[in-house]
Parts: C-alpha cells; structure tokens; sequence
C-alpha cells in the first residue's frame, strides 16, 4: 500500500485570499483525517502565502493525537525553516530547492552543487529524529548522491509523467524512467516518495511502480474536490493507494 498525504497549502491559500481564518486549516486537516488519509503535508513558503508557520505548529500538534497519521513539512532549508523543523519535529522533512519568489517546486535537487549542504542537513534532521525526504529528479546520478548524502528517502519529481500523461500520447516511457529511479533508488538503500501534479487520472499508472511508500497531493486534489466533493475524492485516492 502507498500512504495518501494532502497537502494542504492550497486550503490556507483560499483562506488567506479572504483574510479570515475560513476555511480554517486545521478543522479542513482534522476532516481529512476523519475521512482515512494517511498523512497531512504543508510546504510553509517564505512568504507565508500559503500554509504559515502558525499552521505548522498547530498541524504539528494534530498528527500527534493520531498514531497514524504522518505529518511531512516540506520546503527550502533555511535557518527560519530548519528551526521550524526544530520546533515541530514532523514525521517527515522534505527538504525543496525552491526560491523565496519561486510559484511552484519545479525542478530537483541539484547534488553536485549542494551535495556537503544535503549531508549537513540530513545529519540534523537524524538528530532532530525526523526523517529525512529529498525532492529529486528521476536522475539515476542525482540519486546515486542523495544515498551518500545520507537521507532517507527522497520524493520523484513527477512532473514530467504528469505532462507526459496529460499530452494523451505515449508516457509509458516517460513512466519507465520514474521505474528504473525507483528501483535504483530502492537499491540504493533509500526509500522512494512521490509528487508533483499526479491526480485522479494519473496516479493508478504511476503506482504501477514498486513499492512507492507515498505520494503528496494538493493542487489537483483540491480542485478534483470542487467538481466531486471531497469525501469522494479522498475514497477514491484511497482505493487506488490500496492496490
């Protein structure tokens, strides 16, 4: 089975376009764990114009009632972010080359630049006793040195598959090349997540992988929900993360 977590920054930015605490984040949280997901995801941007550092530590403080349910903060490792991560002690870190002003995650980890900075946090993270997590290209290199950085997983940029997918040509290669990261990455010791605009349509596909043990879904998940309802959305990612 893969974990299903929401991410949730999409929530807290239709509650900040209002400025109201409406919808409330950690009520939207607490529903979507009543409903089965496995898992709560925030990425708490520099700018706060999504998910805040306020709604990490009250999210934080949900996970913890619930044995389990995971709680994953994912964003760039900043002082600011990294003490956040001290202050919170998630299940899961998932540490994002993302800029201040960047809109979304876009690309990977780029190891031969920032491979003595990946090992310095990983051994933080080790000693905070939060798992580490890596966004990262399907790059059998990229990966390779993620290993001997020392963290613990790391989430497929998946991406290209999703636009490969939606194009409605062929994405099967495009899917073996996710297949052969995996693996690699599996042999490498290392344990392998997955996002980036995978949805509905798409992820049943993906899963077709071995042994992904999650994937972070917000933006198509949410926006599946407006058209569905959320209650059916989730029973449907459910079903296809049980296969």
């Amino acid at each position: 089975m893969t974990a299903l977590s929401v991410n949730l920054n999409k929530i807290a930015l239709l509650r900040n376009s209002r400025g109201r605490d409406y919808p409330n984040v950690i009520e939207y949280g607490n529903k979507l764990i009543d409903l089965g997901v496995h898992g709560l995801t925030v990425h708490p941007r520099q700018d706060e114009r999504h998910a805040t550092r306020k709604d990490t530590r009250e999210l934080a403080e949900l996970c913890r009632l619930y044995q389990t349910v995971e709680f994953n903060v994912e964003g760039y490792p900043s002082p600011q972010f990294m003490q956040l991560i001290s202050e919170t002690e998630p299940d899961q870190c998932t540490l994002v080359p993302d800029a201040p002003d960047q809109l979304t995650s876009d690309h990977g980890w780029d190891l031969n630049i920032h491979f003595d900075w990946i090992c310095a946090l990983a051994n933080e993270l080790k000693q905070l006793g939060v798992r580490s997590s890596l966004f990262i290209d399907p790059d059998l290199e990229q990966i390779k040195l993620a290993s001997k950085a020392g963290v613990d997983r790391i989430e497929l940029y998946t991406e290209a598959y999703a636009s490969a997918y939606a194009s409605g040509g062929e994405y099967k290669n495009t899917l073996g090349q996710y297949a052969v990261a995996a693996k690699f990455a599996q042999s490498m010791g290392l344990g392998v997540n997955a996002g980036h605009d995978l949805d509905l349509q798409n992820l049943s596909d993906f899963l077709t992988i071995d042994d992904v043990l999650e994937v972070s879904i917000g933006h198509a998940l949410t926006v599946e929900s407006l058209d569905l309802g959320v209650a059916k959305v989730i029973e449907k990612y459910l079903a296809i993360c049980a296969v």
